[in-house]
Order: C-alpha cells, then structure tokens, then sequence
C-alpha cells in the first residue's frame, strides 16, 4: 500500500465563506458518510458499482463508465490517513482497471474512470505507477479527438450506426485528465484538445436560456454539426437535469486549469438556470422540461454534482456572486443529506436514494447511484472545509 505523502491544494480561502454552523453540519454528515461506507466497504470490496438494486450494489465490467467513483470516494476518506483499508481496496481496484487501459478499451469517460481512481492515487500518494496510468489514459481519450469539428468523440461504432461524429456534454466532466497530463508533462498538447472540446460545448451544447444538449452529431470529416439527439433526456430541445450539472462543474474546471474568462461565464449561465428551475426541495428532476404526466423523478445525482461545481465557482467571483452561489449549494447539499440520506437505512448500501440513471431506457430509475454517492461525499467534503481536489 502507498503511504499517503502529500494533499492535493484547493483555491486559497476556499473555505472563508462556509459558516461554522455548516462546516460542523458538514463534519457531522462526514462522519455518517465514513461510518457508513466503512461498513458496505466490507462488501462492495474491490468491485465496479453502478446502481443500488434492492439496497445491494451491483457489479458492473471494468470499462463501464461509473468504475472510478467507488474508488473517488475511498480516496476522499482515505486521504486523512487513517482508513488504511479503503486505500488499499482503492489501489487493489485501480490495479483491475488495467484491464481496460492495457487492452485499450479507454472511451470518452476515461477520465470518470481514470482521474478518480489512478490521478487520485497520485495526487495524495506520489505514486508513480498511478502517474502512468493517468497518462496512458489521458494519452487514448485525446486520440478521440476530431481536429475538424474540435470534439471528443462519444462511444464506439454500434452494429449499422457509425457514431464517428457523436460526442456528449457528459465529455466537458472528463476533460481534467488532459488538463492535469498537461501539467505533469509540461506539454500543452491535451490542454490545447481540452479547451478546444469547452470552447465546442459553449458553441454547441450550451443553450443560450443556459440548459444543454446531451448528444450532438457532427459530420467528421467537414467537423459541421448534424443535429441533436435527446439522449438521456426527455426530448431533443429538452432539458437533462444532470447534463446541466456536467455543464456547470465542467466549465468551472476548464475554468480553473486555463484561466479563460468565457469558460467561467459560461457556467455561470448553465447555474443561473438549474437554480432557477429547481423544486422546493432544491433537488432537481430528472429533466428540467419533462411533462408532469407519467411523473418526474428526481436525480439526486445532477444535485450533488451541479452543488460541486458551485461551491467551487464560489471561489473564483466576487463575494456577493459567491454567496450566491454557495448558499444555493449548501441548499441541495442539506437538502439530499436529510430528505434522501440512508442513514436510518442499513439495508441499503447507497447513501443517497433518488438517482435517475436512463429514464428514456427504463434504467435504475429512483435508486443510489454511485456517481450520485460520489458527488454527495465529494460536496460534503468541500463544505467541511477540505482543501482535497481531485478533479
């Protein structure tokens, strides 16, 4: 097992804006969190979760797209040093994750995988082999690059369809691995793809009311955009409550690594409107702009990963806008903790209920979802006051 040797460093005054009152609040729900995921570790061990089913989570392959935040959220605990055994199931799942990247199956979410598993090794434990398999992934999702339309492209080609041209917002969330390889090797190379695939998402994804597109199609030779497609969300021009969230943190952190002004601006307008639409209980539908009829989950996921990406917006304006924007996060954080929180629940595994994965798909609707779990750990740690950044 690497020893821990360094934390990763937050924005200087991340946290001078968090009141006591929320930052013990926050080490409160921490410790619930801890316990918790101490006790479905002994289970879950070194698997690929998904989604909860029936309060069990399950096993997914280890090239599916959530495989690297059960082990973000180990690092996040295990990053004070004193979970020696959620560090080592991290680096025993790390290890199954060469799997993958050996046989070069890395798609357009490695950095879900890669930047939470192998760059967080690095980042807390200077572990070179970690460093390595960072780069390797970094270097196969920059392949994916189209020069022509300056997009990641999405997926691989299925029977009949050719997906050459697809690429999806959720790609904007993956663009940190090429901006931490950029700083690791001196090389502005996977800056410059990273910031030109943010640049097509302000061009293309972003509306201007600020809601997103979650699939667009470009032709891949001239790089013209096609057409839109709904995706996971209810319709074409709908409005895909976590492709909003995916929106929101992914600017912000294209933001952080190139100091570009219309990179923040832009998920400054995708905030404005997820707060706007929010339901009274500050956890958002699973689609902005789905009917009433038939029902409207939640996704408590889109919550916890847009409240990410606005606390950390909250650290980079002035502090009248950042009050804004951190108490709308305290809001959804506070909110998911105590109205979805399984904290009474011992027979379910996850740690927040109402995730939508697929409503189109009829897939793991209003249930944990791991990613949902991540984000929600990942919030509460920033709002305790952890300096720890693993994007």
């Amino acid at each position: 097992m690497g020893e821990i040797v360094s934390k990763q460093k937050g924005s200087e005054g991340s946290s001078a804006l968090i009141s006591e009152s929320v930052q013990q609040w926050a080490e409160e729900a921490w410790q619930q969190i801890v316990n918790k995921v101490e006790s479905t570790s002994q289970r879950i061990g070194v698997s690929f979760p998904h989604a909860s089913v029936n309060g069990v989570y399950d096993n997914m392959r280890p090239s599916w797209w959530t495989a690297g935040f059960w082990p973000g959220i180990l690092w996040h605990i295990a990053e004070d040093g004193h979970h020696p055994g959620l560090q080592g199931i991290a680096e025993l799942i790390e290890e199954k994750l060469d799997e993958p990247l050996y046989s070069l199956a890395v798609h357009h979410d490695a950095g879900f995988i890669w930047t939470l598993s192998a760059v967080a090794d690095y980042r807390i434990t200077g572990s070179e082999r970690s460093k390595h398999r960072g780069l390797m992934a970094a270097a196969q999702l920059a392949s994916r690059f189209n020069v022509k339309g300056s997009f990641i492209r999405a997926w691989h080609d299925l029977e009949q369809v050719n997906r050459a041209g697809w690429s999806i917002i959720d790609t904007v969330m993956n663009l940190p691995l090429l901006y931490w390889a950029s700083e690791v090797t001196e090389d502005p190379r996977f800056r410059h793809i990273a910031a030109a695939h943010a640049d097509t998402v302000l061009a293309h994804f972003l509306r201007p009311d600020g809601s997103s597109y979650h699939i667009l199609e470009f032709d891949p030779e001239s790089g013209e955009r096609i057409g839109a497609m709904s995706g996971q969300g209810y319709a074409e021009e709908s409005a895909w409550s976590r492709g909003s969230a995916w929106t929101i943190y992914g600017l912000t952190l294209s933001y952080i690594y190139t100091g570009e002004e219309r990179f923040l601006t832009g998920a400054k307008r995708a905030a404005h409107f997820f707060l706007a639409n929010l339901p009274e209980d500050h956890v958002p539908h699973w689609d902005f702009r789905a009917p009433e009829e038939g029902g409207k989950p939640r996704d408590t996921s889109a919550g916890a990963c847009a409240a990410c990406g606005l606390i950390e917006m909250s650290r980079l304006v002035p502090e009248a806008e950042a009050r804004l924007y951190l108490r709308s996060a305290e809001r959804i954080v506070r909110s998911l903790h105590e109205h979805y929180g399984t904290w009474n629940m011992p027979g379910e595994e996850g740690l927040i209920l109402s995730g939508t994965s697929n409503l189109p798909g009829g897939v793991h609707i209003d249930t944990p979802l791991i990613y949902g779990d991540y984000f929600f750990v990942e919030a509460v740690s920033k709002l305790r006051g952890s300096a720890l950044r693993l994007w």
